[in-house]
């Protein structure tokens, strides 16, 4: 006998949730109960909801390595009752946040659908009601006989991208978030259309594995003109640094001057790992196709391909906590683990 999906809700804070304060009027979280008041169409769904709740949601500019194990754990405990997740998260840090969990999770075979909104629950004009609602039918959904979807997703305003692939481009229309280097996973119009061939192929070696360690001496420095060597130095000298993520120009270009070069070839032999990346919104690092990018080729940084500065903060996160040897570091990131990048052999 067919049983309707048990989808899990998990509550971290954010707009979604949020009311205005009648005092200060300043936005503030509510309980995860008057969230579900507010969407009575919720109990329409063809699927069994439940919930869980971060004991004191907070506002994603909140959130941090901690936050994401508590939510990954939250996952991990629900694991085997479950047929999907959507994770309601402010929208701030929620590629950040979808990029780790990406990782995080090891073997995963279920939908893990990030969500949220631009305006509160209370909102007349909200958006959090449709994004809340296809978000799940999402992670309900089953094609032959298994989830349809089986990565970490980010749904909003009618369009499902996959988590490590974003990057939150306006702080006020709805269209809140952008993929720019890979295409839709699916697109909600009338009918919920699913791309299929765009979805992450698992290949598991076991059960789901949550990877709890995430190391915290991870820090991006943007190129700008008129960055000095002072201000690289001071970088490069913070205490236990292990990596740098590295935003150059254009297609992974960066000055030529002497002391830039040397002063990151002397990190890089220091034990601390550079990663180039384009602080470009779209397109991929090619570093030595410009005479510009040489140097930094010569001097063996770690190339980034296409991916976004969120997923390149939070792999070098996952790949220290969970101790990578330093030797393999540069080829385990230049490999794609959840399709947060091409692989060169694409190119």
């Amino acid at each position: 006998m067919k049983t309707n999906p048990k989808i899990l809700l998990i509550y971290t804070g954010g707009t979604i949730g949020m009311v205005k304060d009648p005092n200060t009027g300043a936005l503030q979280p509510f309980s995860f109960e008057e969230l579900l008041k507010n969407i009575p169409e919720l109990k329409q769904l063809d699927c069994t909801l439940t919930s869980v709740s971060f004991d004191h949601p907070i506002d994603s500019s909140d959130m941090n390595p901690e936050g994401w194990v508590t939510l990954a754990t939250m996952i991990e405990d629900h694991y085997e009752t479950c047929d999907g997740f959507v994770v309601l998260h402010g929208t701030d840090t929620m590629s950040y946040s979808g990029s780790a969990l990406s990782f995080m999770l090891e073997n995963l075979t279920k939908p893990v659908i990030f969500t949220g909104s631009q305006l509160p629950i209370d909102n007349i004009n909200t958006d959090a009601k449709e994004n809340l609602i296809t978000s799940i039918q999402i992670a309900a959904l089953q094609h032959n006989g298994k989830p349809a979807i089986q990565e970490v997703g980010l749904y909003f305003k009618n369009k499902l991208y996959r988590a490590n692939r974003t990057t939150k481009i306006s702080a006020k229309h709805r269209k809140a978030f952008a993929s720019p280097n890979y295409s839709l996973l699916a697109a909600s119009e009338i009918h919920l259309e699913i791309d299929f061939p765009k979805l992450w192929k698992t290949s598991p070696n076991g059960p789901l594995r949550v990877c709890k360690k995430m190391h915290d001496r991870v820090v991006i420095l943007k190129l700008f003109p008129g960055l000095d060597e002072v201000t690289l130095q001071a970088v490069l000298s913070i205490p236990g640094l292990k990596a740098l993520v590295l935003e150059t120009y254009g297609a992974g270009n960066a000055p030529t001057v002497p002391w830039l070069l040397n002063g990151l070839e002397k990190a890089i032999e220091n034990g601390i790992h550079i990663i180039n990346v384009t602080q470009c919104s779209g397109g991929s690092v090619a570093m030595g196709y410009y005479e510009a990018g040489e140097g930094l080729r010569a001097i063996q940084l770690i190339s980034g391909e296409d991916i976004t500065t969120e997923a390149a903060v939070t792999k070098a996160l996952y790949l220290l906590g969970s101790k990578v040897p330093h030797e393999e570091f540069k080829h385990r990131f230049e490999t794609p683990l959840r399709g947060e990048m091409l692989s060169r052999i694409m190119h």
